[in-house]
């Protein structure tokens, strides 16, 4: 099914159209022209969510339930139309779309799953002891309950997963709070036939149109904007570093601040334990270049960094160039992302000490593998190297000794991720490394590796700063709801006026 963006936003189940507009840069097909947002629209669309608010607030579970069920069903229709588009606009392969489309649809479903159980509420009950002494104890519930109207940053690299539809936008409607998104202008296609789904699941469930906006497009100003908006109560963020710090500041220093939600990478540092590398470092080192190139590198999980004894160092060379002889340029998702690629490889390989292992040649939107060697000593010394580089570059950091690897555990700084590869006779340096690694990373691994997160009920993909503004939250997993959500504690309030679901 061919689908011809109208280019237009979605604002309280109003298609609108603005004076402005821009056009997407595809990496193949046509390009085509969308209305450009602006400041008005944001305050229209959080205008029309807090309208919502009260009403969508008030669902029951299952209404909540049967809505993003709704979702995921009017996604699936479109999957052939949203596959030709995102391939179009991001330059990714239809099988890499088709199971991101299979991940948005079963994070929408799971998250279905989860709040029609209940639990997520945490719902709490202290009866009353009116008999108590010296003073008799009050009546008191706790509940869960939703913030209010969340704004949604669209990821450019997850124009499914992580964007219109994506996990931030599934915790929130699960959660009872309307959504207005931002969308990415590298993908502003897919996010309209998205959208499209959402407005065709709304008007199926007979919600508040104000449930969910999208708008398009626009500069700097929009995305402040929608961060400012005194009626957004929540921001869910994917992105870089810098653009998501200045949007968390922004968030910070509101009249009423606002809890920031972004996460903002990670270079995901693996450490070669000495017993693993003896026993199948080929096997860890061909494993970590499939892991480092899948999709350009483009995912915030990408292992970037690896960390080995330097008499081991040549095993995992050997096997790893060897690796990246097969790997070819790969299209990145936009002209830009592919830019900064360019720059941070450049910088890596002119930063002292710093050893070529695999060199290559890319231009324009494409990214092709590198592969740089350093020792602890010249690593620590430059924070250059500590950052991560968007796409399909790693460095090895080479140590002396085990308490040299302890040492370079301890410097890094929040991550994603961290991964052991370790066998039997490695486990007292994994105990040595595992609480480090535990205060640094949101999920921590053992013999694999970090590409993939699984949406479940015990994921955590999150962790200290910079990795994400909030160390306590997940933005993959049912557990995402929670931060959509505040307790509120009921004390002798009568039962009929009580929440339904405080007698959980």
């Amino acid at each position: 099914m061919a689908f011809t963006p109208h280019g237009q936003h979605l604002i309280a189940g109003h298609w609108v159209r603005t004076d402005q507009s821009f056009f997407s840069e595809p990496a193949h097909g046509p390009a085509h022209a969308f209305s450009v947002g602006s400041v008005a629209l944001v305050d229209q669309a959080a205008r029309a969510a807090e309208d919502a608010f009260d009403s969508f607030a008030a669902t029951s579970r299952e209404q909540r339930a049967a809505f993003l069920d709704a979702i995921a069903e009017e996604i699936d229709a479109r999957s052939e139309a949203i596959t030709e588009i995102g391939s179009q606009e991001t330059g990714l392969p239809a099988a890499r779309l088709q199971g991101e489309r299979g991940r948005t649809v079963g994070q929408l479903r799971l998250f279905a799953s989860h709040i029609r159980a209940g639990d997520y509420l945490d719902a709490r009950h202290d009866p009353a002891l009116p008999d108590r002494q010296p003073l008799p104890r009050p009546d008191i519930r706790l509940l869960q309950r939703p913030i209010g109207p969340v704004a949604v940053f669209g990821a450019s690299n997850f124009p499914l997963a992580f964007s219109v539809a994506g996990g931030d936008t599934a915790a929130a409607l699960a959660a009872g709070c309307p959504v207005v998104v931002k969308g990415h202008s590298a993908h502003p296609g897919t996010g309209e036939i998205i959208a499209e789904a959402i407005h065709a699941a709304r008007l199926r469930c007979d919600l508040h149109p104000g449930v969910f906006s999208l708008i398009q497009g626009g500069n700097r100003e929009v995305g402040q904007a929608v961060v400012q908006h005194p009626l957004i109560k929540a921001v869910g963020f994917t992105g870089s570093l810098a653009g998501g710090r200045a949007l968390f500041d922004l968030c910070a220093q509101r009249p009423e601040p606002i809890p920031f939600f972004g996460e903002l990478g990670s270079v995901n540092p693996m450490f070669l334990l000495p017993a693993a590398v003896d026993a199948r470092g080929d096997e860890i080192a061909r494993g970590w270049m499939a892991s480092l190139t899948m999709g350009a590198g483009q995912f915030c999980t990408n292992p970037g960094i690896a960390v080995v004894l330097a008499s081991q160092a040549p095993l995992i060379t050997a096997a790893a160039t060897a690796a990246l002889v097969a790997i070819g340029p790969q299209v990145m998702l936009t002209e830009g992302i592919a830019a900064a690629y360019h720059r941070g490889q450049q910088a890596i390989a002119a930063a002292p000490g710093v050893q070529t292992l695999y060199d290559s040649h890319c231009e324009q939107r494409t990214a092709t593998p590198y592969l740089y060697q350093v020792s602890a000593s010249d690593w620590l010394k430059n924070p250059l190297l500590h950052e991560e580089v968007f796409g399909p570059l790693a460095v090895l950091i080479t140590v002396r000794t085990s308490d040299d690897m302890l040492t370079v555990a301890r410097a890094f700084s929040g991550q994603l991720t961290a991964t052991l590869h370790l066998d039997e006779e490695d486990s007292a340096l994994g105990r040595q490394l595992l609480p480090i690694l535990e205060r640094k990373a949101g999920r921590v691994l053992a013999n694999g590796f970090p590409t993939g997160v699984e949406v479940c009920d015990a994921m955590v993909h999150g962790g200290p700063y910079p990795a994400s503004t909030n160390f306590g939250a997940t933005s993959v997993g049912t557990l995402s709801i929670r931060r959509f959500l505040r307790p509120v504690s009921y004390q002798n309030i009568p039962a009929s006026l009580l929440p339904q679901d405080a007698g959980k």
